[in-house]
C-alpha cells in the first residue's frame, strides 16, 4: 500500500456540495483540507443532485494548494450514508470520509464494513508487497463529535476502525442536545472540548479540530477567530473548522508553530544532544530546566513545523552551536 502524506489540518474548510459556485471556488483556496458537504448544507430534495456534482471534482487529482480532499457524508442514522458512500467511493481521488453525529463505535463499524467491501485495496492494513506501487493510500474516517453520547462513548469510538484519523467537535449540536447557550468565552464547552482533545491524544490520531468560530467578518470577527484558535490550541487541538475563505489563513498560522516557538525547540533540541554527549540528564537554558518531557515536546513542535512548511534546517544552522548552561 503507497504510503500516506503526512496529515496536516490546521484548517478544514467546508464547501456546500449543492452550490456550483462555492464548488467552482474551492479549487483555488490555499487550504489543508477541502470538506465538500452532503450533510445539513444540503437540502433533502437536493442530496442526489449534490452527489453527482461532486464526480468531476473526485475523478482528478487535487490542486497542489489542497492537501486532501474530504467529504462529509450524511450521518449513519440518517438512512442516506449508503448511497453518499457508494457514490463518493468512486472518487479516484478522495482521501477522507467525514463521519457526522458519530455517536458510537457502531456508526464507524458501519463506514468501515462499506469502504473495506468497496474498496478493500486502500485499507490501512493492506500489505504493501501485494498492491502495486502506484496504488492509492488508505481511506481516512474523520468522525464529529455531536453529543452527550458521543463525549461519553469516546473510549470505544477512538479504537472502532483502523481507518479513523481524527475527532472534530461539533460545537452547535452539541449545544443543542444539551440544551446550551454558546458564550464568548467557551466555558461551557471546556468538559466536551477536553475530553474530545485527551480521547484524540490517547488514541494517537493525528488530527483533533475544534469548533466552528461563527464570526468571521471584519477585523472584529477574525480576532475573535485568532482568539479561539490560540485557546484551543492551548487545549491539546491541532486545527479548527472553517466556514468561510477569510478564516484560513488565521486557522493556518496560528495552529503552525510560530518563529519564536521553532527557535526555542531547536535550541532546546541541539542544546540536549550536546547535553547527552556531556552525560547530563536535566539541564538548563536561559535560566529554565530542561528535562525528557521537554525536549520531546520540543522534538514535537519541530516535526510539526516541518509538515506545515518551516525551514527547520535554517534554524537548525543558526543555533548549531548551541550549548547547555
Amino acid at each position: 500500500m503507497a504510503s500516506a502524506a503526512p496529515i496536516i489540518r490546521r484548517a478544514l474548510m467546508y464547501v456546500p456540495a449543492s452550490s456550483q459556485k462555492m464548488l467552482s471556488k474551492a479549487a483555488s483556496l490555499k487550504v489543508d483540507t477541502i470538506a465538500y458537504d452532503l450533510e445539513d448544507s444540503v437540502a433533502p430534495a437536493q442530496k442526489t443532485s449534490a452527489r453527482h456534482a461532486l464526480r468531476p471534482i473526485l475523478s482528478q487529482p487535487r490542486p497542489p494548494n489542497i492537501r486532501e480532499t474530504c467529504v462529509r457524508i450524511n450521518s449513519v442514522d440518517s438512512g442516506l450514508a449508503l448511497e453518499d458512500l457508494t457514490e463518493v467511493l468512486k472518487g479516484e481521488h478522495l482521501d477522507a470520509i467525514m463521519l457526522p453525529k458519530c455517536q458510537s463505535a457502531a456508526d464507524l463499524h458501519f463506514v468501515t464494513d462499506v469502504i473495506r467491501h468497496l474498496l478493500p485495496d486502500r485499507h490501512p492494513s493492506s500489505p504493501s508487497s501485494s498492491t502495486p506501487p502506484n496504488s492509492k493510500p488508505p481511506i481516512r474516517i474523520i468522525a464529529l463529535i455531536e453529543s452527550a453520547l458521543a463525549v461519553q462513548n469516546l473510549p470505544s469510538i477512538t479504537q472502532a476502525s483502523p481507518y479513523l484519523s481524527g475527532l472534530v467537535f461539533a460545537a452547535e449540536d452539541f449545544a443543542l442536545d444539551l440544551s446550551l447557550t454558546r458564550t464568548p468565552s467557551l466555558t461551557e464547552f471546556l468538559y466536551a472540548r477536553s475530553a474530545i482533545a485527551t480521547a484524540a491524544r490517547a488514541a494517537n490520531l493525528p488530527s483533533t479540530i475544534d469548533l466552528v468560530c461563527t464570526a468571521y467578518k471584519g477585523p472584529q470577527g477574525l480576532a475573535r477567530l485568532e482568539e479561539e484558535c490560540r485557546n484551543g490550541k492551548g487545549m491539546g487541538f491541532n486545527g479548527k473548522q472553517c466556514i468561510h475563505p477569510s478564516q484560513i489563513e488565521v486557522c493556518q498560522r496560528v495552529f503552525s508553530p510560530g518563529e519564536e516557538e521553532v527557535e526555542w525547540a531547536v535550541r532546546v533540541v541541539v542544546g540536549d544532544r550536546n547535553a547527552q554527549a556531556m552525560g547530563r540528564g536535566a539541564w538548563t537554558l536561559d535560566g529554565k530546566m530542561i528535562d525528557r518531557p521537554v525536549v520531546g515536546r520540543c522534538e514535537a513542535i519541530l516535526t510539526r513545523a516541518e509538515m506545515c512548511g518551516v525551514d527547520v534546517e535554517r534554524v537548525r544552522e543558526k543555533w548549531k552551536g548551541q550549548e547547555p548552561e
